[in-house]
């Protein structure tokens, strides 16, 4: 799961760390349980919008329920449906009986990936749309399709605006994900991965001092994106400010102490004892 998808479902409240440790969402080991039976059901083809809307059923049938992705056994119905195991019982989550594959029935013809959106029709269930189709491969010309029927419907959603541009990005197109994000931006001037992008993209052409506001804007949002620090001690690097380049690998280190970047870190800052 992308850092950016599982940001846009933490501000939707689709998931909820467990705490905060220095104003920071921190994630336990139920947390990642319950993101992974999550992703699992939107790889089986449950779109984002039904697993919002089963789980407020359950809600809604079972008060007492505090977690249902991780109390109930949840799966796919084989028609883009979500559906709850109980007993030896298959339903969907408002109480309809589903159709049990396990207990030999067959599965129907899979809903056509447009279909579900139109049934909808809003910005939410386009934008959503989006993000399912953006990780297909071959998919991304019909994700800019939803995506910017999502921004139409809603000019101010500025995820979608933001996720418009990167799938342009992935498409090659340069100019296009740069006027998206900075549209991200008019919409949102805090809007995280918009700034993360964009800086990116001025590093990417050269605009280095361009690159370096937009990735401190990055920071300002969440002084704990490692990405940001680890792209500005880079380039700092690249303008000879090696003491502010420290600061930055240091930074950096605090929130990923392992990995090949972390070890050429150590590296950096060692080089500079020396």
């Amino acid at each position: 799961m992308s850092s950016s998808r599982l940001r846009y479902w933490e501000r939707t409240e689709l998931v909820s760390p467990s705490t905060q440790r220095e104003g920071r969402p921190v994630f336990d080991f139920d947390d990642l349980i319950e993101m992974r039976r999550l992703v699992s059901l939107v790889q089986d083809g449950v779109s984002v919008r039904r697993i919002r809307s089963g789980l407020h059923a359950l809600r809604e049938r079972h008060p007492d329920l505090d977690w249902p992705l991780r109390e109930l056994r949840l799966s796919s119905a084989g028609t883009g449906r979500l559906a709850v195991r109980v007993g030896s019982t298959l339903m969907e989550p408002d109480g309809q009986l589903a159709l049990d594959f396990e207990a030999g029935g067959e599965p129907a013809a899979p809903t056509p990936l447009g279909a579900e959106a139109d049934e909808e029709g809003g910005p939410l269930s386009w934008f959503e749309r989006g993000c399912e189709l953006d990780a297909r491969p071959g998919r991304l010309a019909e994700a800019i399709e939803a995506y910017r029927k999502a921004v139409t419907l809603d000019p101010g959603f500025a995820d979608a605006l933001c996720n418009l541009g990167t799938a342009y990005f992935n498409q090659g197109d340069r100019e296009a994900a740069r006027k998206w994000y900075e549209e991200t931006l008019e919409r949102d001037p805090e809007h995280l991965e918009a700034h993360f992008n964009l800086a990116n993209l001025f590093e990417e052409s050269g605009r280095r001092e361009s690159a370096v506001h937009h990735y401190k804007a990055a920071l300002r949002t969440d002084p704990f994106f490692a990405d940001a620090h680890l792209n500005l001690a880079l380039l700092y690097e690249k303008l000879d400010l090696h003491r502010t380049a420290r600061r930055h690998w240091r930074l950096y280190l605090q929130q990923v102490p392992d990995g090949n970047w972390s070890e050429i870190a150590r590296q950096r800052l060692e080089q500079a004892e020396e």
